[in-house]
């Protein structure tokens, strides 16, 4: 078999700075812009709420900022709410902000135990 003279190997190392999965699943997201001010202030809110954990902190402050910003919703604002807060509500009501993103099969914090028919329980315990 005769190799074609007017085609050449492909380099395929040319442009290997970004990975095609990379840019196509972030084709038609728009990149979250937030000030430093405002993550340095989220984040040390959560440090507060997890005891001085700051890698905690930086977890729930991003996924916070940015489930804030894909809702249209200023970061700030968010966090004023759960300032205002009781004692022990702030987990409730982080689950429930954060399932504002998700599909609802997959919510967080949230259990869903399906009701049993007592005589199939019967019949499979017997």
């Amino acid at each position: 078999m005769s190799q074609p003279s007017n085609t050449g190997a492909v380099n395929i190392g040319v442009n290997n700075s970004t990975p095609a999965g990379q840019y196509f699943n972030n084709y038609f997201i728009q990149p979250t812009l937030i000030s430093s001010n405002q993550n340095d202030a989220v984040t040390a809110f959560f440090e507060k709420q997890t005891n001085g954990n700051k890698q905690s902190a930086a977890i729930l402050a991003s996924t916070v900022i940015y489930t804030a910003m894909s809702q249209g919703v200023d970061p700030m604002s968010i966090i004023q709410q759960f300032q205002a807060l009781q004692p022990g509500e702030l987990s409730l009501y982080l689950a429930m902000f954060l399932n504002l993103n998700r599909v609802g099969t997959s919510l967080v914090g949230v259990n869903n135990s399906p009701v049993q028919n007592k005589y199939v329980t019967r019949t499979i315990l017997a």
